[in-house]
């Protein structure tokens, strides 16, 4: 059986996404990348759905009319990352899946340096992981080498992306059968933040990490940060493609403050 949990949000084109640690038998593990809509109701749920398949349906399209056009192509791989976040089965979200490696390794084959065609196919590699056993297991290296090369050819590319993804894979794997190191996703989480401090994800991943290690001034440091960048952040990351993204924000916010209390009063 699977038990997963929840360990960050992404921003893609507005809408979030979900890395979920995945651990398997005998002590293995593996992380998988899902597109992200927040716990939420119904209603909302509903209407990001349509949303994220309105978006998809209209960037199939442009690609298949554009089957050359690099960025027809990786719009094309973002947008059917994010539908397969509300797929109901493995086989659909496979099959999304499948269409945005596809549609990167076809953009890579006409331009090997688009970070952004490296960074989405590290993206639904992950979404595919999701939907194996075993087998997902050597899915983590070829995310890992396209997060590393992505963030090679343009390491701001969206708000830090790579280094968020590449820091948060670190992080979250098991040090033993996998990828799994802290100070490699130390080195990378602060060098998201470092890239893009006024973005909330980059902060409150690297506060998140700091709480799990107990480094109080560090955690503070970041606690303080999230405060002070709110102001702006609801103004440069707002409307329907930031909605998402913040009922996320805000839960883990409160919920790292909350866990934060005893740790930061010794």
């Amino acid at each position: 059986m699977f038990a997963t949990v929840n360990s960050w949000t992404r921003r893609t084109h507005g809408r979030c996404a979900a890395v979920l640690l995945t651990p398997l038998g005998a002590g293995l593990g593996l992380l998988v990348i899902l597109g992200g809509a927040a716990d939420a109701g119904s209603a909302d749920s509903a209407r990001w759905l349509d949303r994220a398949q309105r978006i998809f349906s209209a960037a199939q399209r442009r690609f298949i009319s554009e089957p050359t056009n690099t960025v027809a192509a990786w719009e094309f791989a973002r947008a059917g990352f994010e539908r397969a976040e509300f797929s109901t089965n493995n086989a659909e979200r496979a099959a999304l899946a499948i269409q945005g490696i596809d549609a990167c390794r076809q953009a890579l084959s006409h331009d090997a340096k688009s970070a952004p065609a490296h960074y989405y196919l590290g993206m639904n590699l992950g979404q595919l992981a999701r939907t194996k056993l075993l087998g997902a297991l050597k899915l983590v290296g070829e995310m890992e080498r396209a997060f590393k090369t992505a963030a090679t050819l343009d390491e701001h590319f969206d708000s830090a992306g790579p280094d968020r993804c590449l820091g948060l894979l670190y992080y979250e794997a098991p040090v033993i059968g996998s990828v799994g190191s802290r100070p490699k996703a130390r080195k990378h989480l602060e060098r998201a933040a470092e890239l893009a401090p006024e973005f909330p994800e980059n902060r409150l991943n690297l506060a998140e990490a700091y709480l799990k290690w107990r480094e109080k001034k560090l955690l503070q440091r970041e606690l303080d940060a999230l405060e002070k960048l709110q102001p702006a952040a609801r103004t440069n990351f707002a409307g329907a493609d930031w909605e998402a993204a913040w009922v996320d924000w805000v839960r883990r916010e409160k919920k790292l403050r909350a866990n934060s209390e005893a740790l930061l009063k010794h």
